[in-house]
């Protein structure tokens, strides 16, 4: 698939300029190694049962990367810029995964063969693309972004200091979900700048429909989102306060221009990790 956007050349270099000062800053900060900067060691194998679940929640997620980069990348493909922050962002997404499920062994919260069934989810089921073009796709993947900073973030905070290994993962996983945050962020604002009224149409389809990617596909969906609402760590409110409102306020966006039901906090999706 094509992008159906024409970005243009001045789009296209300005894309290209955002992922270099992503790629550099990453190379200087946000580095980070599986073997070598977690505390393995303090992993606790008394963490509880319904953060270990979450954890699981998380990672079976992460392993639908091969639909994500794979469906995406085509529709990208002559988009450098966005190209390549998309195959920097798979290698990113791909050690999130494997951290995770390290944890999940290391803490003997999993076995490898409760791993292994896990990871068959993602044979089985198939995610698909939330937008057909760049332009949605932008949108829906900024919103995602953050949502999934602060499933990372919430669940921390539950954690604290009881599980330091845990902690640092989350820590560390939680800042580059940021970064890519930011990356779409700065998209986005060229998208506003190259064609509002186009791109505000596009977010108020996305916030509409918004859910997190391939949860629908999970095993027991309904009792995983349970769990994620019942430590508080994402629904409706949390969405509203630390997603919508955030996002409009750094693109310059006023209630108004999004007067759907998308603005109306009653009316918001629930979506979970």
């Amino acid at each position: 698939m094509s992008a159906t956007v024409p970005d243009g050349p001045a789009l296209n270099k300005e894309i290209w300029k955002i992922y270099r000062e992503f790629f550099d800053l990453a190379e200087r900060r946000r580095r980070w190694s599986l073997e070598r900067d977690i505390p393995w060691d303090q992993c606790n194998p008394n963490t509880s049962r319904a953060v270990a679940d979450v954890v699981e929640s998380f990672c079976a997620v992460e392993l639908f990367l091969p639909d994500y980069v794979g469906k995406a990348l085509p529709m990208t493909r002559g988009i450098r810029g966005r190209a390549w922050f998309l195959a920097n962002w798979g290698y990113e997404e791909s050690k999130h995964s494997l951290v995770l499920q390290e944890w999940l062994v290391r803490s003997g919260a999993r076995t490898e063969a409760q791993i292994e069934e896990i990871s068959n989810w993602a044979v089985v089921g198939e995610w698909h693309l939330p937008a057909d073009d760049v332009r949605g796709m932008t949108c829906y993947t900024m919103c995602q972004e953050l949502a999934t900073w602060l499933h990372y973030r919430n669940l921390r905070r539950i954690v604290g200091e009881t599980d330091p290994a845990l902690n640092k993962i989350l820590a560390l996983v939680s800042i580059d979900e940021r970064a890519h945050y930011d990356f779409y962020l700065k998209v986005m604002k060229l998208h506003l700048e190259d064609d509002r009224a186009g791109t505000l149409e596009q977010l108020k389809r996305v916030l509409n429909g918004f859910s997190m990617p391939a949860t629908h596909l999970l095993a027991d969906s309904a009792k995983r989102a349970a769990a994620v609402r019942s430590l508080n760590i994402f629904n409706e409110n949390l969405f509203y306060a630390d997603v919508l409102v955030p996002i409009m306020d750094a693109l310059g966006i006023e209630k108004a221009e999004l007067r759907n039901r998308a603005m109306q906090k009653k009316s918001l999706p629930a979506p979970t990790p």
